[in-house]
């Protein structure tokens, strides 16, 4: 059975996508620790991090970077953390979170609730950041 991640890229879930190529896509998380908490995923479903072939396992940070770079244009922070945890969704996944503290990195953290409107406005600011 195809992730929720694959569900995504193929279009049938939507997403609020802020960045996409040929090998990877990035949208806002729908439960976000903080606003621009953004999700990178590969489009070929590989569940652990660590079974990526070394060049997407090279090409997803290069990605992270961009993405990370048009999020720190938008969202007002420090800087952008990087957190791979993989355990919510068999699929990798690198999280990119602004950050003022490291508490902001927390997962523990109650997450936000924020509008559909918010969330597809400031998908497209990033997107076009």
């Amino acid at each position: 059975m195809a992730s929720i991640f694959t569900r995504i890229i193929e279009g049938d879930i939507p997403s609020y996508k802020v960045h996409e190529d040929d090998k990877f896509i990035a949208f806002l998380d729908i439960n976000p620790l903080k606003s621009g908490h953004t999700l990178v995923v590969p489009k070929e479903e590989i569940d652990y991090i660590f079974d990526l072939p070394e060049d997407l396992l090279g090409e997803i940070l290069l990605f992270s970077k961009e993405v990370a770079r048009k999020i720190e244009a938008v969202i007002e922070c420090e800087r952008v953390g990087l957190s791979v945890i993989g355990l919510e969704v068999p699929h990798v996944h690198v999280h990119l979170i602004p950050m003022n503290s490291i508490s902001d990195m927390n997962f523990a953290r109650p997450k936000l609730n924020l509008s559909s409107e918010f969330m597809a406005d400031l998908a497209q600011k990033i997107k076009n950041a």
